[in-house]
């Protein structure tokens, strides 16, 4: 049976962004979070981070940092009784011109070999242009951009964070939590 993914990005819209965020005494989770990701979890959806980690790239910090904050965040999760299925990220800078960096369609290729997922029926969430441009590269047709402006869109939803998204996935699937 095909997955029903929530894909996320990190910055900016699990935790506040303050720049490349890599210690966990840095690390805020946003207000909503949580509950936003428990009530995805009830709607059947499945939960995958797909992140620019460019800050290994640019030497400002090491895989080995990110794994450990990585560790943090998942652990914070799990308390929280909800399980994550993965966390792709890419630690190239800009100008290495890899495949995984977002906009390119990289870590949603990636999840589709690893997993078997529905995208007709997933959903990616990010908070920068980068995101939605990965999400139609990735053929992840359901999108939400995280942004305090309102903007109108044919190709995305506008939320104001995590826990407004909901109301996107319950009009679209008629959900009731």
């Amino acid at each position: 049976m095909q997955k029903k993914i929530i894909y996320l990005d990190r910055d900016g819209v699990i935790n506040k962004d303050f720049g490349y965020v890599y210690k966990s005494d840095d690390f805020r989770f946003i207000n909503g979070v949580f509950e936003a990701c428990k009530a995805f979890l009830t709607m059947g959806y499945e939960i995958i981070i797909v992140t620019n980690q460019s800050g290994i790239g640019r030497g400002y910090y090491t895989k080995k940092e990110f794994n450990t904050l990585t560790s943090y965040m998942l652990n914070e999760f799990k308390k929280q009784g909800i399980d994550i299925l993965k966390v792709y990220f890419c630690p190239h800078s800009p100008d290495e011109n890899c495949f995984c960096r977002k906009p390119k369609e990289g870590m949603i290729l990636q999840s589709l070999n690893d997993f078997s997922i529905d995208l007709e029926n997933s959903w990616l969430i990010g908070d920068k242009p980068s995101d939605i441009e990965c999400a139609k590269n990735g053929k992840i047709k359901n999108k939400i951009l995280i942004s305090n402006e309102e903007q109108e869109s044919d190709e995305f939803f506008t939320a104001k964070n995590l826990k407004d998204s909901l109301k996107y996935l319950i009009k679209v699937g008629k959900y009731e939590i």
